[in-house]
């Protein structure tokens, strides 16, 4: 776990259970998305399940990092490490679960993915301190009926199973759910822990674009890793000379166009990579990746209006407008129809008294 950045507490609270010999079955690992989460819980199963775990010169408990079991896990390919996600319905052996919308992790996928697995052997080692570890990423995304269906592994969990849900919004969970499970905060990281990562990750860009994914990330290697993977700052390239203009008043016809075509070449490239993949889900990734984007756009102007001492009340509305644009989405409404009425209200909040105010993008 000494190669996670930027989250010592969290590592504390799980080297000190696992000092302690009292590791709960369950877990809640909750903060925002990127920022480490997926990471650690990888790191915790590689603790649990290599029999030659031990601790470092530091005190540390940590899995031996040149052998089998990270080796596996890092491959994605431990027979007993399962990971869950929405898109984990692809993979399905039920051809009803791979057609549907992958908008959810379904009861039929917590079935076949946690419940039956848990209640099989696990292959554990002797001397491994568990035998099974799930990890359920996303796990906000986890359906009302699949969350109902995963208590009773929470509850009587198979001798050596462990339990890892991730999420970014643990709210969501049914109380039932929270209470069985142990909770681990996760926190965006400083500016210096941003720079150290970024360093380790070897990302080499030219200062603009640093700086723009610093701002973009806001503490969150993660997001900041899939900014540099899927071209996010090219779309700001696209994007930001046309929320100028809305910033000066005027109004670019084409920016809805322009977004939604953004977000279509996303979806065909990933559902072309992957034909098992959801071209709606694709899609919902992608306008999630454009409204992070135009939410930072917008709390960065914000910000340099009220530095500036003039009123931020147009921004804050266009942050609304965001969250309206999202909660649309998630009704089904038709993407390039939810973008372009985003943008023509965000334009009707503007006039050329923005201009003279001296608000301008960098």
């Amino acid at each position: 776990m000494r190669h996670i950045i930027g989250q010592d507490g969290a590592i504390e609270i799980l080297q000190g259970a696992l000092r302690a010999g009292r590791l709960h079955h369950a877990w809640i690992f909750h903060g925002p998305t990127g920022v480490g989460k997926r990471t650690t819980a990888e790191a915790l199963a590689a603790v649990l399940l290599d029999p030659d775990a031990s601790p470092n010169l530091a005190g540390m408990i940590e899995a031996d990092p040149q052998g089998r079991t990270a080796h596996l896990i890092a491959a994605g390919t431990h027979p007993d490490v399962h990971v869950i996600s929405r898109r984990l319905a692809e993979f399905s052996s039920d051809p009803e679960i791979r057609r549907r919308k992958q908008t959810n992790i379904s009861v039929g996928a917590v079935r076949e993915f946690i419940v039956e697995p848990a209640a099989r052997s696990g292959q554990g080692h002797a001397g491994s301190l568990a035998s099974k570890v799930f990890i359920i990423d996303e796990a906000e995304y986890l359906a009302v009926e699949g969350q109902n269906a995963l208590l009773k592994t929470l509850e009587e969990p198979p001798p050596g199973t462990v339990l890892i849900l991730i999420t970014a919004n643990e709210d969501v969970l049914a109380a039932t759910i929270r209470s069985r499970c142990q909770r681990v905060a996760f926190s965006p990281l400083d500016d210096a822990a941003m720079e150290q990562w970024m360093n380790r990750a070897g990302i080499t860009v030219d200062a603009a674009q640093r700086r723009w994914l610093l701002r973009f990330a806001e503490g969150a290697p993660g997001l900041a890793a899939q900014a540099m993977e899927h071209g996010l700052y090219d779309w700001f390239v696209q994007i930001n000379p046309m929320i100028c203009q809305i910033d000066e008043g005027g109004f670019p016809v084409e920016i809805g166009a322009v977004a939604a075509k953004l977000i279509e070449t996303y979806a065909a490239a990933k559902v072309k990579a992957n034909p098992n993949a959801s071209k709606e889900a694709a899609n919902r990734d992608a306008a999630d990746f454009l409204f992070v984007l135009l939410a930072r756009e917008v709390s960065e102007r914000l910000n340099r209006t009220v530095v500036a001492g003039n009123d931020p009340d147009g921004y804050l509305a266009v942050l609304d407008l965001i969250h309206e644009a999202e909660g649309q989405l998630d009704s089904h409404l038709n993407v390039g129809q939810v973008l372009e009425n985003l943008f023509i209200q965000w334009a009707n909040l503007f006039d050329p008294v923005v201009a003279r105010a001296g608000i301008r993008s960098h």
